[in-house]
C-alpha cells in the first residue's frame, strides 16, 4: 500500500470500530473487547509504518475537493510532516494501552460496549486533527473530541459531580470555540484557502492582514481545548469520569489538540508578537498557577489534572518563544509519562478500596501492596519533576532552553520578553512540579492513613500496560540526537545553564517537600489513625462509580482517619485553602458570568409569563367576551328581533336628523 492509503486507514479503522461497537455492542456483547483493541493496536502499527516511511524528510501531501463551497473551497487532505507522524504514534500507543487497560477496569461495567465504542472514536477524531491537512476537516475531529469527551466524563451520569463535570467541560471548551471558528473563517479570508500548506506559504509572502487579532481568536479555542488560563477549570473536574478516560484525554487526545494545532500553524502566531506574548503569559500563569494547586489537592487524580495544565503551559511556553519542537518533544514525552500516571493511579484506587477521588491523605504505605504500579508511578514521577535522565528531563530542559535563546536574544523572532516570562515562569514551575511530585509519591506510598483490604495482585491487563508505558517515560529522552530531523531540524539536547538551573530547582523543591514531611510526620506520630472496617471485594470501576454515588470512601471509616502528615500544608501556609480551591475561579467566574446569565434568564422568563402571555392571554379573552355578548342575543325568539330592529331603526333616524339640524 502507498503511505497516502495507510495513512487514511489509521484514523478510519479506529471509527469502524466505534461504529460496530455501538451497533453491535448490546446484541453481541462478547465482540465489544475485540472492537475495542483490535482497531487501535492496528491503528498503531499503521501509524508506525507511516512514520517509518515519512522518516522525517519531506511532507506526505494528498488531497481531494470534498465538496464546492465557493470562493474558498474545502478539501479532504492529509499533510504529514515529522511531528505528525510521531504525535499520531503517541495517539494509537496511548488509545491501545487505555483499550487493553479498560478490558479489566470496566470489566463487569454494564456499560463497557459504549465506553469502548466512544473511546474508539475519540482515538479517531483525534488521528483526523493530526493528519489533516484542512482546517475545515481538523475543525470536525475537534468537535468530535468535544462531544466525546462530554459522554466519557459523564459516564457515571448517576452521579451529579460526573454531570456536572462533563457539562461543565463541554460548555467551557464550547465558549473557547466560537471565537476559534471565526478565527478560521477570518483566517481562510486571507489566506483564501483553508488547506494547511497554502495557509502557511500565504504568511511567509506576508499575505495576512489581521495576523494579531487572528491569532488571539485562535488563542481562546486553543484555551479551551488545552485547559489554558483562564479555560482550564474544566480540567481538574473532569476527574470525576473513569480512570482510563482521564489518562485518554490527558495524554494523547482532547488536551493534546490545542497545543498540535498552534504547532502546526506556529507561523500564523509568529507573524504577530503582540500575540507571542499574550501566549508566553498565559503559559505562565497557568505554569505557576497549576502546579500551585496540585501542591495543595488531596485527591490524587486532581493533582495530576492540574500537573497537566502546567505541563501544557512549558508547552504553549515553547510555542510563544518560536520553538514547535520542543513544544511537540514535550508533548510526546508527557502523552507517556502522564497515561503511566493516570493508570497507575487507577490501579491504586483500586488497591486503596477508595473512590474515582481517592484521597492521598487516607492511603497507607501502598508500595508491598501494588508493586507494579509503584515502580512504574516512581518512573513516571521522576520524568515529571525532570530528573536526569528520564524522558522529561530532556524535553523541558529543550523548553527552557529555547526560552534562554530567545531571552539573550539568540535564536528565532519572537520577543525577548516572552523568552524572559517563559524561561522565569518554567524554573518556578520545576520547583513545584518537583515538590507535588514528591509530595504526591510520599502521601501515597509510606502514609499513614487507614489500611484497606487487600483486593490481591491487580489484574495483567492492568499491571502489563502500565510497563509498557514505563519504557518510553525512562528511555524516551535518548532520541534526543534524532529528533531534530523529524522537527525542522530544531536543536533539543540540554543546555548546561538550564540543565543546572532547572534540575537545581527541581532537586531543591524535592528536598523541601522531603523536609516538611518529616516535620509533618513526626508532629503528627500521636495523631492516632482510625481503623478500618471490613469491605467487599469488587471490580475498580464499580466501587468507583458506587463510591462516587455515595459521596463516601468505597471502604469503612476511613473519612475519619486522613493522614495529618501533609508537607502541602506547611509549604504553602495560608495560601493552601485558595490553591486547594483552584484560587477561587470558578467562584468568580460564577460571579461575573454564571449568576448575570441566571439572572437574565430569570427576567426573561418574568417577561414572557407576565407581558407577553398577558397580551396574549387579552388577545384571546376580548373575541371570547363578544362571542358571549353575541350568543347572549341569539335568544330565538322573533318578538326580540323585532323589538331590536324597530330599536335601531329609530336610533338611526334620529341620528340622521340630528345630523341635518346641525348641518342647517
Amino acid at each position: 500500500m502507498t503511505t497516502t492509503t495507510l495513512a487514511v486507514l489509521v484514523p478510519l479503522l479506529p471509527f469502524l470500530g466505534a461504529v460496530a461497537g455501538l451497533l453491535l455492542g448490546r446484541t453481541a456483547p462478547g465482540l465489544a473487547r475485540p472492537l475495542a483493541v483490535l482497531p487501535a493496536l492496528t491503528s498503531l502499527a499503521l501509524a508506525a509504518v507511516v512514520a517509518a516511511r515519512q522518516g522525517g524528510d519531506a511532507a506526505v501531501d494528498a488531497a481531494t475537493q470534498l465538496t464546492p463551497t465557493g470562493s474558498v473551497p474545502i478539501d479532504l487532505a492529509l499533510h504529514i510532516d515529522g511531528f505528525a507522524a510521531l504525535v499520531a504514534v503517541l495517539v494509537g500507543l496511548v488509545a491501545s494501552c487505555v483499550q487493553i487497560y479498560s478490558t479489566a477496569y470496566l470489566h463487569d461495567d454494564p456499560r463497557y460496549p459504549s465506553y469502548a465504542a466512544l473511546v474508539s472514536l475519540f482515538t479517531s477524531a483525534m488521528l483526523l486533527v493530526v493528519y489533516s491537512g484542512d482546517l475545515m476537516v481538523l475543525l470536525v475531529g475537534w468537535e468530535i473530541m468535544g462531544i466525546c469527551s462530554y459522554f466519557l466524563v459523564g459516564h457515571y451520569w448517576e452521579t451529579p459531580e460526573a454531570r456536572a463535570a462533563s457539562l461543565k467541560a463541554f460548555l467551557v471548551t464550547k465558549l473557547g470555540d466560537v471565537p476559534f471558528l471565526i478565527g478560521l473563517f477570518a483566517l481562510a479570508a486571507d489566506a483564501g484557502s483553508f488547506r494547511i500548506t497554502r495557509i502557511l506559504a500565504t504568511v511567509a509572502d506576508g499575505g495576512l492582514d489581521h495576523p494579531t487579532l487572528i491569532a488571539l481568536l485562535l488563542l481562546t479555542g486553543v484555551a479551551g481545548k488545552s485547559a489554558q488560563f483562564p479555560l482550564h477549570t474544566w480540567l481538574p473536574d473532569a476527574m470525576a469520569g473513569p480512570t482510563p478516560v482521564s489518562a485518554l484525554i490527558h495524554a494523547a487526545t482532547m488536551v493534546a489538540a490545542g497545543v498540535y494545532f498552534v504547532a502546526r500553524l506556529l507561523p500564523v502566531f509568529a507573524a504577530s508578537a503582540a500575540a507571542l506574548v499574550v501566549l508566553a503569559l498565559m503559559a505562565a500563569v497557568t505554569m505557576a498557577g497549576s502546579a500551585l494547586a496540585a501542591l495543595a489537592q488531596d485527591d490524587i487524580k486532581r493533582v495530576l489534572a492540574y500537573s497537566t495544565v502546567g505541563q501544557l503551559g512549558y508547552m504553549t511556553g515553547a510555542l510563544a518563544v518560536g520553538d514547535r519542537g520542543a513544544a511537540v518533544f514535550h508533548l510526546l514525552a508527557h502523552g507517556a509519562f502522564k497515561a503511566l500516571l493516570f493508570l497507575a493511579a487507577g490501579v491504586i484506587i483500586h488497591a486503596a478500596g477508595t473512590n474515582s477521588l481517592a484521597a492521598m491523605s487516607r492511603m497507607k504505605d501502598l508500595r508491598a501492596r501494588v508493586p507494579d504500579a509503584y515502580w512504574t508511578m516512581t518512573v513516571a514521577l521522576l520524568a515529571l519533576a525532570a530528573v536526569p535522565p528520564f524522558s522529561g528531563f530532556f524535553s523541558k530542559e529543550a523548553v527552557l532552553g529555547a526560552a534562554e535563546h530567545t531571552a539573550t536574544g539568540h535564536a528565532g523572532s519572537a520577543p525577548a520578553a516572552a523568552g524572559w516570562i517563559v524561561l522565569l515562569a518554567g524554573l518556578v514551575t520545576a520547583l513545584l512540579t518537583a515538590a507535588y511530585a514528591t509530595r504526591l509519591w510520599l502521601l501515597a506510598f509510606r502514609g499513614r492513613g487507614a489500611e484497606a483490604p487487600d483486593h490481591g495482585r491487580q489484574p495483567v491487563a492492568m499491571t502489563a500496560v502500565l510497563w509498557v508505558l514505563a519504557v518510553p517515560s525512562l528511555a524516551f529522552g535518548v532520541t534526543v540526537g534524532v529528533l531534530p530531523d523529524w522537527f525542522d531540524g530544531h536543536k533539543l539536547a540540554p543546555t548546561l545553564t538550564t540543565s543546572v538551573l532547572g534540575t537545581g530547582f527541581a532537586f531543591v523543591g524535592a528536598l523541601v517537600t522531603y523536609g516538611a514531611w518529616r516535620q509533618t510526620t513526626a508532629l503528627a506520630a500521636r495523631v492516632p489513625i482510625g481503623a478500618v472496617a471490613a469491605h467487599r471485594d469488587g471490580d475498580a470501576g464499580l466501587v468507583e462509580a458506587e463510591a462516587i454515588a455515595t459521596h463516601t470512601p468505597a471502604y469503612g471509616d476511613v473519612a475519619a482517619a486522613p493522614d495529618p502528615a501533609d508537607p502541602g500544608r506547611l509549604l504553602l501556609g495560608p495560601l493552601h485553602r485558595h490553591a486547594a480551591a483552584g484560587f477561587r475561579l470558578d467562584a468568580l467566574y460564577a460571579g461575573l458570568f454564571v449568576r448575570p446569565v441566571q439572572a437574565g434568564a430569570r427576567l426573561v422568563r418574568f417577561l414572557d409569563r407576565e407581558v407577553v402571555e398577558t397580551y396574549v392571554r387579552g388577545a384571546g379573552a376580548a373575541p371570547r367576551w363578544l362571542g358571549v355578548a353575541v350568543r347572549r342575543a341569539q335568544t330565538g325568539n322573533v318578538q326580540t328581533y323585532l323589538s331590536a330592529l324597530l330599536a335601531g331603526t329609530v336610533v338611526l333616524a334620529v341620528a340622521a336628523v340630528l345630523v341635518a339640524t346641525a348641518g342647517a
